[in-house]
């Protein structure tokens, strides 16, 4: 019997150190909704997508705690192929990002509405929106900040 699970064991041990090898390339999934991935290098695909903003970041200034702001933050498309935004996450409770859900064609732009809450804050606050997209690189983050003061 403890020979068996010393062989059991012995087995398991080896399955994870061979799946514990580097990677050169990575699958990235091109379209979500059917999960059709392509392999590819982590180098831009020159007839890829390319997420372009206007701009990154954001100052509100000055704002009174308890206020409720909202920045569109502007994109093109500046690749070759459709443009998928597959999530915009914020790095705290307090912001909000609504991102496009279709794809943006080449050369066709787009907006993700980005909302603070200031009702927690106090002082300089800074968060970021990590948008993660099927073009290269990703993520992009943005950047939203604020001095928030108290009533």
């Amino acid at each position: 019997m403890k020979r068996i699970i010393s062989i059991g064991a012995l087995a398991i041990f080896l399955i994870l150190m061979n799946s514990c090898g580097e990677k050169t390339e990575q699958t990235i999934i091109h379209n979500p909704a059917t999960a059709e991935g392509k392999r590819v290098s982590t180098k831009e695909d020159p007839n890829g997508p390319r997420l372009t903003f206007d701009k990154t970041t954001h100052d509100f200034g000055t704002v009174i705690q308890g206020e409720k702001l909202t920045y569109t933050f502007n994109f093109t498309n500046t690749g070759k192929a459709p443009l998928v935004i597959e999530n915009a996450a914020a790095s705290c409770g307090c912001t909000t990002s609504t991102p496009p859900k279709a794809p943006i064609k080449p050369g066709e732009s787009g907006k993700i509405d980005v909302t603070f809450d200031s009702k927690t804050k106090s002082g300089a606050v800074e968060t970021k929106v990590r948008v993660v997209s099927n073009s290269y690189p990703t993520p992009t983050v943005l950047t939203i900040k604020a001095n928030v003061k108290k009533p």
